[in-house]
């Protein structure tokens, strides 16, 4: 998918892109009926005043008998009640309904987005994502509810407001009828403007959403170089060309009601001014005159507000069309249609990386892996070191399946991961990353976030297995503090603790831990390591780690340079086989120099 802030996305033409809200109103399509039912009495009630009005001005008026006066004002008035309650029901009926239509399409849209492949937002701001869940699904919601309610209304007044006017008077009506491409062309011309500009609006606030929201999760960063002001002025400007959109698109959206409105009115005036000279000749009675002004009016508010309405329409198309274009995305990594299912997790955990070429989507012209292959028994516990960029974290990538590799498979238990459900496939892998993300939560429900259905008993014996509990229950509600956005009350170290029980609780067979030590203080790393390595029994464990005492721990070291193992083997065979590993070694374990500087061969020299 091409990135949805791009000036080259398609364009909407028409309102087609409407045709979309079809799925998702069919679900209430007996409210729908309903809704139509009560509109249509609703304009029925106030078609019928005209008519009412008539009979008053023709027959009440001239019997000059008080008690028929008074049967026909309380017909009138009744005529009136019925419109005022069936309208009631309509706006209810319809509001209910575009709320209901617009929850579930946020809702349908937010879940095909979750499910993206990091290449998806690679190229896709997260500003503009959350743009479409809230600006454009508004618009729709505008048209779904109370804009379709008023569009449908208008059409049924403006209709029935034209056919009783022909019963009236054929020559008024021809009059209409000539003054309507009058009308209709001006209306039609600055529409397609204002549809144009309506999209660059939404484009705009979306940009100006995505710079901001970039910004705010990095606030620190940016207090931190001082860079308040920058930031301030780009946004600043973002919102000033947002502003000027808005002000083009609100001018021609102005000429447009004015422009409706004068000519609908004009016609209309001079329709009326043709009538009276009919009254004044006798060719039509005072409360036909009366009929006709008043569907007049009808036939002219229903024309400008089915103009106005058109332009919202316009809006709501635009906008459904971005929103259309999430809903339809399509995830570059997705279960098969017949997935394979993973063996029993009992005794599971093997690994396999075969032959395994790599490219991001984003840097094509470098290799991430080449040729990787790797195979790790069930229970083993394996560390990746080499320098940035070797390609280490790559292999948590393609092991979570957030890729596919280019070439090559990766197996988990005799299972390539690219014909099972990815969901299935990290269901067995427990991840402590080196950036720990906390969610604005509790301190309980981001370590149960680990397994859902956790009890709170296992999820404190969890934050005690990591080294939590104590400074957990120090917080001013203990577990069920509140941590911030992103865990911002929280030090770097104790985030760390927090993600690390959220894989104990987990309890996977394989875990992928991401230098999980490295924000800790020397007391908290020792607590839990110690716990770490409990955790590490008996599961397959993969290791990106740089601290020296993980190191030592592994069954096997792994050496990874440019996407290839150049090197395999424990602590002490790699000083004396591997360079890279001896030159690593003593530029980051500092523990290692000591052993260095005894070693008989001229390994620090390397």
């Amino acid at each position: 998918m091409t990135d949805p802030s791009s000036s080259e996305r398609p364009k909407a033409k028409s309102v087609k892109p409407l045709r979309a809200l079809g799925p998702f109103l069919r679900p209430y399509r007996w409210v729908l009926v309903a809704g139509m039912v009560a509109l249509l009495l609703a304009s029925g009630a106030m078609l019928a005043l005209p008519v009412a009005l008539k009979g008053l001005i023709d027959k009440g008026m001239t019997v000059g008998d008080a008690a028929t006066i008074n049967g026909y004002f309380i017909a009138f008035l009744g005529v009136a009640a019925l419109f005022g309650l069936f309208a009631a029901m309509r706006f209810y009926i319809v509001t209910w309904l575009g709320e209901r239509v617009v929850a579930d399409l946020r809702t349908a849209v937010y879940r095909r987005v979750i499910r993206m492949d990091p290449s998806f937002f690679e190229v896709t701001r997260t500003g503009e994502v959350l743009s479409r869940l809230t600006t454009d699904t508004t618009l729709v919601q505008s048209i779904a509810g109370v804009g379709l309610s008023i569009a449908l209304r208008s059409s049924i007044n403006l209709v029935g407001s034209l056919v009783l006017l022909a019963f009236t008077s054929l020559k008024l009506l021809a009059l209409i009828l000539i003054a309507i491409p009058v009308v209709i062309v001006p209306l039609i011309t600055l529409g397609r403007k204002l549809r144009k500009l309506s999209r660059a609006s939404q484009d705009r606030i979306a940009d100006s959403s995505g710079l901001a929201g970039e910004t705010l999760n990095a606030i620190q960063t940016v207090q931190a170089f001082t860079l308040e002001e920058l930031h301030s002025k780009r946004f600043g400007a973002a919102v000033e060309e947002s502003f000027d959109v808005a002000v083009t698109r609100t001018k021609v959206r102005a000429w447009l009601t004015a422009v409706a409105t004068v000519l609908v009115f004009g016609a209309i005036t001079l329709v009326l001014w043709f009538g009276a000279h009919q009254v004044l000749s006798g060719k039509m009675t005072a409360g036909e005159l009366g009929q006709f002004l008043l569907l007049a009016v009808y036939a002219g508010t229903a024309a400008a507000s089915l103009s106005e309405m058109w332009s919202e329409v316009q809006r709501a198309a635009g906008a459904m069309e971005r929103l259309v274009e999430l809903q339809q995305a399509e995830p570059a990594i997705r279960a098969p249609d017949h997935p394979v299912a993973l063996p029993p997790s009992v005794g599971a955990g093997r690994i396999e990386f075969d032959q395994v070429t790599f490219r991001y989507p984003s840097r094509p012209a470098q290799t991430a892996l080449d040729q990787f292959s790797l195979s790790i028994a069930p229970g083993e516990t394996v560390a990746f070191v080499g320098p940035s960029g070797a390609g280490k974290s790559t292999t948590f990538q393609l092991l979570l399946r957030f890729y596919d590799p280019g070439s090559g498979r990766v197996l988990v238990d005799g299972v390539d991961i690219a014909q099972a459900d990815p969901e299935q496939v990290r269901q067995r892998i427990g991840l402590v990353p080196q950036d720990t993300v906390l969610f604005g939560a509790t301190a309980r429900e981001n370590i149960r976030y680990g397994r859902p259905d956790a009890t709170d008993a296992e999820i404190e014996a969890a934050a005690v297995a990591a080294a939590a509990d104590g400074f957990i229950r120090a917080l001013p509600q203990g577990y069920d503090t509140f941590l911030g956005e992103r865990g911002t009350r929280l030090s770097g170290g104790q985030r760390q603790r927090i993600a690390i029980a959220r894989a104990i609780l987990k309890n996977p067979p394989i875990l992928l831990l991401d230098e999980a030590t490295s924000s800790l203080d020397a007391e908290s790393e020792q607590l839990v390591q110690a716990a770490l390595e409990k955790l590490m029994h008996s599961r397959t464990t993969i290791i990106i780690a740089h601290r020296l005492a993980t190191v030592l721990e592994a069954d096997r070291i792994v050496v990874v340079d440019h996407g290839r193992i150049v090197a395999s083997g424990t602590h002490e065979q790699l000083l004396e086989q591997s360079p890279l590993y001896a030159r690593l070694a003593a530029l980051q374990f500092a523990d290692i120099a000591q052993t260095l500087s005894t070693t008989e061969e001229p390994v620090a020299a390397v």
